[in-house]
């Protein structure tokens, strides 16, 4: 059973910065991809950014492009969400998941039905 693990949320002030991470327990370089969303209280959960593990090509939420950086260490078995410019409405729990195998399209990687397994979540809140 393959469990992914965040950690780095918190509390931060309006256009502050936070760097959330994400271990898998398992060797992480042979998934397709691994992403990141998140859940503000009372709405669906949403994409966020999405990376593919070969090559490195991701693909962004147009609400977070240019502030939000997805990275990954496969060394580490560990994905990262660097998160700048930080507004009140990123506030939400934020989930690392993971599509194992089999290729999809950036636009399929945007559907939380294309991951196989998720993270429990952790707690970003920006204040005003």
């Amino acid at each position: 059973q393959v469990q992914l693990v965040e950690s780095g949320g918190g509390l931060v002030q309006d256009g502050g910065s936070l760097r959330l991470s994400c271990t898998a327990s398992e060797r992480t370089y042979m998934w397709y991809a691994m992403g990141w969303f998140r859940q503000a209280p009372g709405k669906e959960r949403e994409f966020v950014a999405v990376i593919r593990t070969s090559g490195g090509s991701s693909d962004y939420a147009d609400s977070v492009k240019g502030r939000f950086t997805i990275s990954r260490d496969n060394a580490k078995n560990t994905l990262y969400l660097q998160m700048n410019s930080l507004k009140v409405d990123d506030t939400a729990v934020y989930y690392c998941a993971t599509r194992r195998q089999g290729a999809r399209s950036f636009a399929a990687l945007r559907s939380r039905s294309a991951y196989d397994y998720w993270g429990q979540g952790t707690q970003v809140t920006v204040s005003s």
